[in-house]
C-alpha cells in the first residue's frame, strides 16, 4: 500500500513571551480563518493564542549606548559594518528598508556574540534578488524587532541563519514572504515571539547538515500561511513543506506557539528525532495534519488544541477513494524507547483538544519500511539503535536483536484524557473523517525482508503497548484496527482483542 504522506526527501535545514487572547487576526497574506483557540463551542478547555503578527511589538527608537547604527539609504551598510567590526557588537538597524548589495549571495555574516535589534519599522529586504540574509557560522547571533523579507532561498534551504550556526536567538523578529524555508536552525536555538507567515516553503527548517541538533527551542510565535510555492504539486510526494520541519532533533521544546493556515502540515517531525515536548500550542486550519511524528523517539504531546486541520488534504484523498484513516495528528512508526536518553520514555498524548479536525489520531507502521529497506524513505538513515544500516541484511536482521532493532517501531503510546469532537456538518463530510486509527500494512517487499505477512499489524495492533484510555468523545466516531478495511464501532474497539478506550466516555452528538 502506497500511502502519499511516507514519501519524503531529506531536507537541506530572553524578552517577553506574547500569549494573548485573540479576537482577530489577519496574520497570513491570504486572510486565514479568525483563530479559534480560544474558544470551543464544544465545552472543552480554552488555550490562548500567540498572536504576534498582526502587530509586531516595535524596537528601540535610539540607538542603546555602545551600538553601531545602520543607515537603509546605504546599501549594504549592514553587511559592511559587520564586517568591520569585533565579534559581540550590536547593531542598531535604523527605520526604514535595508538592502544587501545586487548580488544573489550577497549576505550579512556576522561574527560570534553579534546582535541586531531593529528601530520601529527596520527591514532587511532582499527585493526577491539576495538569497539569503544572514549567514555563516558565528555563534550566539541574536536578532530582534527587525523584520526579513524578500529573499529567494532555494528549496530546502534557508534565508536566516542559512547555514545553522549555534546559540541563535530570534526574538520580536517577522521573518515573510521569503522563497525556502524563513529561517534554520542550529543547536540550541531559541526562536521566541516572531512571526514566521507566507514563506515559500517553510516557516523554519530545523535541520543541521552532518550533525543532530540539540536543544531546539520555539515559544509564543505565530507560524502561518507557509508553503506559498506549494510544492507538494511540484514535486509530488516530497514530504517537504507546512510549518516547521524536524529532522535528527534531539530535545525540542514547542510552547505556547500559533500554527495556523498553513499549506501541508503544520509541525512535521521526520526521522530520528527524539525527547520532543509539544505543549500548550493552537494548531488549526492547516491543510494537512496538525502534527506528524515519524520515525522517531519519546515525546509528549499534551494540552493543546487541534482545530479544523486536514480539511483539503483529507478531503482530497477521501474523495479519491482512498480508505486510509488519514488524521489529524500522525503517529507514523514513532514510538517510547527506554535505551534512548529522553525525558519520557513513551509518546504520551493528553489532555488535548481536538475539534472538528478530519480524523483523530492514526499510529501507523509500514511493515516495509526499515532500515536498509529499499521502502525505507528517509534517505539511507538507520535508526537510532543500529548505527550502521549494512547490519540490517540477511541472516542477522531475522533473529533478535536486530529484527525489533532495525525497526523504526511504534510502541508505547500512551493516549489518555483528551477531547474528540467531531461535528460533521462543520467538516462538510460524510464519510472517511471520523477515524481513529491503530494500524499496518501487509508485509510484502523486499523479497528479503523478515516482516511479510501480518506480523507487523499484529504486533502494532495487540503487542506494542498502544494504548487509548479516558478520553471523551463527542461526535459519530469510528475506530480502525490492524487495516483499514477493518473499521470498528466503539463496542467493537472496547472489546476483545483491542481492548482499547478503557474507561472512556462517547457521546453520539457533537457540541454535548
Amino acid at each position: 500500500m502506497t500511502i502519499a504522506w511516507r514519501h519524503r526527501a531529506r531536507p537541506a535545514a530572553a524578552l517577553a513571551l506574547i500569549l494573548l487572547v485573540a479576537t482577530a487576526c489577519t496574520s497570513a497574506p491570504d486572510g486565514p480563518a479568525e483563530p479559534t483557540g480560544t474558544a470551543s463551542a464544544s465545552g472543552a478547555p480554552s488555550l490562548s493564542v500567540a498572536r504576534v503578527c498582526a502587530k509586531a511589538p516595535a524596537g528601540p527608537t535610539k540607538a542603546p549606548a555602545g551600538a553601531v547604527p545602520v543607515d537603509p539609504a546605504v546599501v549594504g551598510d549592514l553587511a559592511t559594518k559587520t564586517k568591520s567590526n569585533p565579534p559581540k557588537t550590536t547593531f542598531w538597524l535604523a527605520s526604514g528598508t535595508h538592502r544587501l548589495e545586487q548580488d544573489r549571495y550577497a549576505q550579512v555574516i556576522p561574527k560570534d556574540g553579534d546582535s541586531y535589534l531593529g528601530a520601529p519599522g527596520a527591514v532587511l529586504d532582499g527585493h526577491k534578488t539576495n538569497q539569503y540574509a544572514f549567514g555563516g557560522a558565528a555563534r550566539d547571533v541574536s536578532l530582534r524587532y527587525v523584520t526579513v523579507q524578500g529573499f529567494v532561498a532555494p528549496q530546502n534551504e534557508g534565508v536566516v541563519n542559512h547555514d545553522s550556526a549555534d546559540g541563535w536567538l530570534i526574538e520580536h523578529t517577522t521573518i515573510q514572504n521569503n522563497s525556502g524555508a524563513g529561517l534554520m536552525a542550529g543547536v540550541h536555538q531559541q526562536v521566541r515571539a516572531s512571526c514566521l507567515r507566507g514563506n515559500g516553503q517553510y516557516g523554519m527548517n530545523a535541520y543541521k547538515n552532518g550533525a543532530p541538533l540539540t536543544g531546539l527551542v520555539l515559544e509564543g510565535n505565530e507560524i502561518a500561511g507557509n508553503n506559498t510555492d506549494d510544492w507538494e504539486r511540484r514535486t509530488p510526494g516530497c514530504g517537504c513543506t507546512g510549518g516547521v520541519k524536524f529532522w535528527a532533533v534531539n530535545g525540542a521544546d514547542l510552547r505556547g506557539n500559533w500554527v495556523h493556515d498553513n499549506r501541508g502540515t503544520g509541525l512535521w517531525a521526520d526521522t530520528n528525532n527524539n525527547d520532543f515536548r509539544i505543549e500548550n500550542n493552537v494548531v488549526e486550519a492547516n491543510d494537512g495534519a496538525a502534527l506528524i511524528y515519524e520515525t522517531s523517539y519519546n515525546a509528549v504531546i499534551r494540552n493543546n488544541s487541534f482545530l479544523r486541520n486536514n480539511w483539503v488534504e483529507g478531503r482530497k484523498y477521501a474523495d479519491r477513494g482512498d480508505t486510509f484513516p488519514y488524521p489529524t495528528v500522525y503517529v507514523s512508526e514513532s514510538g517510547g524507547e527506554p535505551r534512548i536518553h529522553a525525558r519520557t520514555n513513551k509518546i504520551e498524548i493528553y489532555g488535548n483538544t481536538l475539534e472538528n479536525n478530519w480524523s483523530g489520531i492514526t499510529l501507523w507502521e509500514n511493515a516495509d519500511r526499515f532500515c536498509n529497506s529499499p521502502a525505507n524513505t528517509s534517505s539511507g538513515d538507520c535508526t537510532l539503535l543500529v548505527p550502521h544500516s549494512e547490519r540490517c541484511a540477511r541472516p542477522a536482521i531475522a533473529t533478535a536483536p536486530l529484527y525489533a532493532d532495525c525497526r523504526w517501531k511504534t510502541q508505547r503510546v500512551d493516549i489518555h484524557d483528551n477531547r474528540f469532537v467531531l461535528d460533521p456538518s462543520v467538516v462538510k463530510c460524510t464519510v472517511r473523517c471520523d477515524r481513529m486509527a491503530l494500524l499496518a500494512n501487509y508485509g510484502t517487499y523486499p523479497d528479503w525482508s523478515p516482516y511479510h505477512g501480518e506480523q507487523v499489524a499484529e504486533a502494532i495492533t495487540l503487542k506494542q503497548d498502544n494504548r487509548w484510555h479516558h478520553n471523551v468523545y463527542v461526535g459519530p466516531w469510528k475506530f480502525v484496527a490492524e487495516d483499514p478495511s477493518r473499521v470498528l464501532d466503539a463496542g467493537q474497539w472496547q472489546g476483545t482483542p483491542y481492548r482499547q478506550d478503557a474507561d472512556s466516555t462517547f457521546a453520539p452528538q457533537a457540541g454535548g
